[in-house]
């Protein structure tokens, strides 16, 4: 049984400034497997931080808790305009995955925001809670234990799926869906037609696209994530998710591009350079697991 001591000592490392950020990641991620009110209090706290990488993680991290107690302090981070763009669109995404159609007004509301990155979360997030509702169907975590923008496609053949996700006169939805069921599928063909899309739509679209080709792991895909972070016009809000993603994958190639751009102008790439570095050693490591907070706090009784 986690006590709350244990939880603070593990939040309190989660809004020390003076803390690596790769230390304060991964009392993020031991909060969000705990949950619970007090789990949920010391990730708002860091809402105040200066980094919009950790702040974005933050607003993940509540939508896949599954809580309904995060919502007013998400709906706090979305309204907020002096918020990053990236951390207001990962509230956004956060509130729908959170299934509660009560935030529908807002997220309609903000469907029409000025800044594209958040606009276009929101109306994904709006059609997400419309589409649950409609099929009378539980969101399901997949493969992959989490919950995602938008439920997959029911096609299972790579080339009809590759076409849809490409195809940008279609609505984002239903590229979306098209994105979740390739990766479900997996395999190098799927991942193949997924890293097509790096190079398509909007900064939202293709940094999704970066998140799922990290959650496959997939050594097929370095070239175009690396190609994407060295990219230095692509979006920042891109690049951040292409290093995490290189960090997932955690092959040998992607080492020395990971270090290197440690040094980036942009602090969103840098950091994510040095959380993604840390991610790397997890992968290729002894440690049980990367959300250690826990299991560090007991081995130090």
């Amino acid at each position: 049984m986690v006590t709350e001591k244990e939880i603070e000592l593990i939040g309190k490392t989660l809004v020390d400034s003076g803390r690596p950020l790769k230390s304060r990641f991964r009392a993020l991620f031991t909060l969000r497997n705990l949950g619970g009110p007090s789990a949920i209090e010391w990730i708002s706290r860091a809402f105040g931080d200066d980094s919009a990488l950790l702040k974005h993680e933050l607003a993940y991290c509540l939508g896949q808790m599954q809580d309904e107690r995060a919502i007013p302090i998400l709906l706090q981070v979305l309204r907020d305009t002096s918020q990053e763009p990236m951390v207001r669109h990962e509230a956004g995404e956060a509130l729908g995955a959170l299934g509660n159609p009560e935030v529908l007004s807002v997220l309609k509301l903000y469907s029409k925001d000025p800044v594209i990155e958040v606009a276009e979360t929101c109306q994904l997030a709006v059609k997400r809670l419309e589409w649950f509702q409609m099929h009378k169907a539980e969101p399901s975590t997949g493969p992959y234990s989490s919950v995602d923008p938008a439920p997959p496609a029911p096609e299972e053949d790579v080339g009809k799926l590759r076409e849809a996700l490409l195809d940008e006169s279609r609505p984002l939805f239903e590229r979306y869906r098209a994105m979740f069921a390739l990766r479900n599928l997996g395999g190098e063909p799927a991942v193949l037609a997924l890293a097509d899309g790096l190079k398509l739509g909007s900064a939202l679209f293709r940094h999704e696209i970066a998140y799922v080709l990290g959650q496959m792991q997939h050594e097929a895909s370095i070239p175009q994530l690396t190609a994407a972070l060295e990219d230095a016009t692509e979006s920042p809000m891109v690049r951040h998710e292409c290093a995490e993603a290189l960090g997932s994958v955690a092959k040998a190639p992607c080492l020395a591009t990971l270090r290197t751009y440690t040094q980036d102008k942009e602090r969103v790439v840098r950091e994510s350079c040095e959380v993604a570095l840390d991610m790397y050693e997890y992968e290729n490591g002894a440690d049980f697991q990367y959300a250690d907070g826990l299991s560090k706090l007991q081995a130090s009784d």
